[in-house]
């Protein structure tokens, strides 16, 4: 805490936090049961959609051998070098994902870069929203469509029991997800050591498919066709998606539990089941229908199924749990309006639900799986959003790479090239896919493109039209200083600048006539790191005359708590009794009547109408509300 004041007592800091403090193996399982649930059931569709997808391919030995060879090395290169050996050194105090390590890396860049690297940082996250509807309803359809591998009649029970599964799970989301989370490492655990007991059973009866490791199959499959071989590709991509999440999820278990788990036990199970599937196809080229339900006895697949199931309604919620996450962070940074957030665990903060999120995506999720109404239908669609999120973090890394690592410059050529190389080869391939259902993501992350930079956009020209209006603090403090009544308590009234006065204490001034004894200019700030140290929470200045300007800082990831994080400030002399203190917050009405430089008037229309629908400040900030005193005004942008 920073003051003024140098007599005054330090505040202890309080750790920054990160991944939790468990064993290596409790980690581990959690990583197994959270960050692995996407890639996991890839398995479910990727290999089947290879070859009887969009482009379907000839079931015999050259195609088989391709396709598997294509998917090893796809794992090899994006998802163990690219993610776990290169992005994932990318911490940002111990968080990863888009935003964490765009944040990581703006520091170094000049301001031209820094912009467009901002845009590309929104652009991933809109993108995410797209593979955050497609992953549960590809997923969980996927794996009920294995009851007509049991019984065919059951057909027409498939949408019906998958639509009840995406009802289910979203409203659960309301209750929290810990207790649940309790189970979801061994289940997924237990799911993965089926997929290589399901692959070694069919390996046995081909061994030679494990050659496909030798990238020659590959090269000899686009040799052979190099037009089906490339337009494959699209499918052969439904193997690695989820790698993003590896990235993202490293806050909260680590990189060293999430690089060992994928590479000790995640990869390992993966590739067997996928040379399975391909020794299985070796054997019996019908079985293509549904090469991952028909590895199994006729006895097992039901069992496999229910198992199939609760391994994609893991991802699913791993995917929902993370759209919350993305939601929060985008608040923060200022790419959205407040909206209502729940915490549904008292321990663990990163634990929360956001109803318009969640009701979006399960009507998102409900209109592609019945408007779809098929695996191999929505699979055209999946991968186009997720290749673009994977590209614009490559394009992010090579910053990090040159910029802040300084990597020797051949080397760090030389990795950059790779990545590219191959994210571009799979999104040229991806784009086949627009047509046939590809649209629908990025039609989805276009509007939330807007939607995220329409209000920032917004908000800096609101926030530059606010300082204009607005009077000097020193100017407004003489002119009240022997005008205004003072009366006893304390004032917090919440201002967007450090600067000037809060539009709330002129409101208040006005209507009221008197000034409180201590009169707090409350600014809140996110930094762009993704926690805050409790020693540097408080920047605080006497003013004078009363007067106290308090600058409040927290991390993109943190809760915000206004009352709680403001307490230390009365070692300093300022009082902050909680019967004597009320909050003054300024509610504009936006009116769009003019367009303004950089911004059209639908875009106006469209902040006037997100302002509107802001979650209140009161209980954004977790301000007591029988102390809060709303003060509203017309703004015209």
């Amino acid at each position: 805490m920073k003051t003024s004041s140098n007599s005054s007592p330090a505040i202890t800091p309080v750790p920054l936090g990160g991944p939790p403090k468990d064993s290596l193996s409790v980690l581990m399982l959690g990583a197994i049961g959270v960050v692995f649930g996407d890639i996991g059931t890839s398995p479910l569709y990727a290999m089947k959609e290879s070859f009887i997808g969009p482009h379907p391919l000839a079931v015999d030995r050259l195609h088989i051998f391709g396709v598997l060879s294509l998917i090893f090395w796809a794992l090899v290169l994006i998802v163990t070098v690219k993610y776990v050996f290169v992005a994932m050194r990318a911490d940002n105090r111990g968080e990863g994902g888009s935003f964490a390590l765009l944040a990581l890396i703006s520091h170094h860049l000049s301001e031209r870069h820094k912009a467009m690297l901002l845009v590309l940082g929104v652009l991933a996250a809109a993108l995410f929203y797209g593979d955050a509807m497609l992953t549960p309803a590809i997923s969980v359809l996927s794996a009920v469509e294995g009851l007509t591998i049991v019984e065919a009649r059951l057909q027409p029970l498939v949408l019906p029991i998958a639509a009840l599964i995406m009802l289910g799970l979203f409203f659960i989301q309301s209750r929290g997800t810990a207790r649940v989370g309790a189970v979801f490492g061994p289940i997924v655990l237990v799911y993965f050591a089926v997929l290589a007991a399901l692959g070694i059973a069919n390996i046995v009866t081909h061994p030679e498919v494990l050659t496909i490791v030798n990238p020659a199959w590959a090269v000899d499959f686009f040799r052979h066709d190099p037009k089906l071989a490339f337009l494959a590709m699209g499918s052969v991509f439904l193997a690695v998606t989820g790698a993003e999440t590896l990235y993202a999820d490293m806050g909260h278990f680590g990189r060293k539990a999430i690089g060992l788990s994928w590479i000790a036990i995640v990869f390992p199970c993966l590739l067997i089941n996928y040379m399975g599937q391909g020794a299985l196809l070796l054997a019996n080229p019908a079985a293509v229908e549904n090469p991952f339900y028909l590895m199994a006895p006729e006895w097992a697949r039901l069992p496999l199924i229910l198992l199939a199931t609760c391994a994609t309604i893991i991802a699913s919620q791993a995917v929902i749990s993370g759209a919350f996450s993305v939601t929060h962070q985008a608040i923060q940074l200022g790419f959205l309006p407040r909206l209502k957030i729940l915490h549904t665990s008292a321990r663990a903060a990163g634990q929360i639900y956001i109803p318009v999120i969640n009701w979006g995506l399960l009507i998102m999720v409900l209109v592609l799986v019945i408007g779809f109404g098929e695996s191999t239908r929505l699979a055209s669609a999946y991968g186009i959003s997720v290749v673009g999120t994977m590209l614009i973090t490559t394009a992010m890394l090579a910053f990090l790479l040159f910029k802040v690592w300084r990597w020797n410059r051949w080397a760090a050529a030389g990795t950059i090239a790779l990545f590219a190389l191959v994210d571009t080869a799979f999104f040229l391939s991806n784009i086949a896919k627009i047509a046939d259902g590809g649209w629908v993501p990025l039609t989805v992350a276009g509007v939330i493109f807007i939607i995220l930079t329409t209000w920032a956009k917004g908000r800096n020209l609101l926030r530059e039209q606010l300082q204009a209006d607005g009077m000097p603090l020193e100017t407004f403090i003489n002119s009240t200083r022997e005008s205004v009544h003072r009366v006893k308590g304390t004032s917090i009234f919440l201002s967007a600048a450090r600067d000037g006065v809060p539009p709330a204490l002129l409101h208040n001034l006005k209507h009221n006539q008197v000034l409180h004894e201590h009169v707090i200019l409350l600014t809140i700030e996110v930094t762009e790191e993704p926690r805050v140290a409790a020693k540097d929470r408080l920047e605080l200045s006497h003013v004078g005359h009363g007067f106290h300007r308090v600058v409040m800082r927290y991390g993109f990831t943190e809760e915000i708590d206004v009352p709680r994080d403001l307490a230390p400030a009365t070692k300093f002399g300022i009082a902050l009794d909680p019967m004597r203190t009320s909050y003054f917050l300024s509610r504009q009405k936006l009116i769009a009547a003019r367009e303004v430089a950089g911004m059209a008037l639908w875009r106006e229309h469209l902040f006037a109408w997100m302002s509107k629908a802001s979650e209140s400040a009161m209980d954004y900030f977790q301000l007591p509300s029988n102390r809060v005193i709303e003060l509203g005004s017309q703004v015209r942008i």
